[in-house]
């Protein structure tokens, strides 16, 4: 079995990848620690990252690809769920949200452990993306052991 012991970057399909930086960079604080060309222009790479992690999140253009926004119901990628370090950083963030007139979603149980808090909003592409609160403070396997098979 593998042993994963974390995320080390998402690579997101974005339609422009310059004007999706800024967002990223404007809305959620991470900053560019790279801009590149690949495969003679067909693809123009945006690498940006939190400088309090070690996450790297790539925003890639694929010049002459297909047009229109994001949509989860297609096969895919459905969303991004950010950690985030607990409710009162979870509010935190949906006011800099309010604040900047990113659209979002009430501060919300999260769907598959209720003991927990998400909160919702999208980028410029229409990809969805979440902060979400783990409030419970065990391992994720131990969270549904207890629970009975359906």
């Amino acid at each position: 079995m593998a042993e994963l012991i974390g995320v080390h970057h998402l690579a997101l399909t974005v339609s422009d990848a310059r004007r999706s930086a800024e967002w990223y960079r404007r809305v959620l604080g991470l900053m560019v620690i790279g801009e590149f060309d690949e495969d003679a222009g067909a693809r123009h790479k945006v690498i940006l990252t939190d400088p309090d992690s070690t996450l790297l999140i790539g925003l890639v253009e694929h010049r002459g690809g297909a047009a229109g926004q994001f949509d989860e119901r297609r096969a895919g990628l459905d969303h991004v769920a950010f950690t985030v370090g607990g409710q009162a950083r979870l509010a935190a963030l949906a006011a800099r949200l309010d604040r900047l007139d990113v659209p979002r979603s009430r501060i919300a149980p999260a769907t598959l452990d209720p003991r927990n808090a998400v909160l919702v909003f999208r980028d410029p592409d229409n990809i969805q993306l979440e902060f979400f609160a783990v409030l419970v403070d065990e391992p994720v396997a131990a969270r549904f052991s207890n629970r009975e098979e359906n």
